[in-house]
């Protein structure tokens, strides 16, 4: 990639598939903000407010928050989605939101969007088979999600402080590594 590819603003609109407040994937999408390479501009959006999918709620027009989310999905260069893991499976939330994000099918905004999966969890596991089967959502959409590398923060609960702070070293220097790659991704389709 040229060096004036790499120095146009990507914007990347990222959410987190949990609604709680202290949430451990808020908390990393936040740390990402923060170390995310110059070039990389991520607006965090809160799910917070989006029902649930129902197509007759949407025959009737999509709901304010939803039709938020999808125009700011639409004006992104990309997405970010930071996914927890429950009962070895992707969240409702995050589910529901990728739902509403992919109606209608031929003009959903996901569609041809690239994408860039990581999650938190306190498991071992650090969210794998929640990315996994999100991952397989988006063969269905037509989004470009990207392979390698995989981010699974695990033992989530010792890596960040009680504030919500990515305090793990490691960790905040592999996040750092994972956003170049994304950025790259993303402008392999812009």
């Amino acid at each position: 990639m040229a060096d004036s590819e790499k120095n146009q603003t990507i914007e990347i609109l990222a959410f987190a598939g949990s609604l709680r407040k202290g949430s451990f994937n808020k908390a990393v999408l936040r740390a990402a903000k923060e170390l995310a390479p110059e070039a990389l501009n991520i607006k965090i959006f809160d799910l917070q407010g989006i029902p649930l999918y129902n197509a007759d709620v949407e025959a009737q027009g999509d709901p304010d928050r939803v039709a938020e989310f999808k125009e700011a999905i639409d004006q992104a260069d990309g997405l970010l989605i930071a996914t927890p893991e429950y009962n070895h499976g992707v969240p409702a939330v995050t589910k529901n939101a990728i739902d509403w994000a992919s109606r209608p099918p031929k003009k959903a905004p996901l569609n041809e969007k690239p994408v860039g999966i990581l999650g938190a969890s306190p498991g071992m596991t650090g969210s794998a088979r929640g990315q996994s089967q999100l991952r397989q959502a988006f063969e269905f959409t037509n989004s470009y999600c990207m392979p390698q590398p995989e981010i699974l923060v695990y033992r989530a609960h010792q890596k960040f402080d009680d504030a919500g702070n990515l305090t793990d070293e490691a960790t905040r220097k592999y996040l750092g590594k994972y956003l170049e790659a994304l950025s790259d991704w993303v402008h392999k389709f812009t």
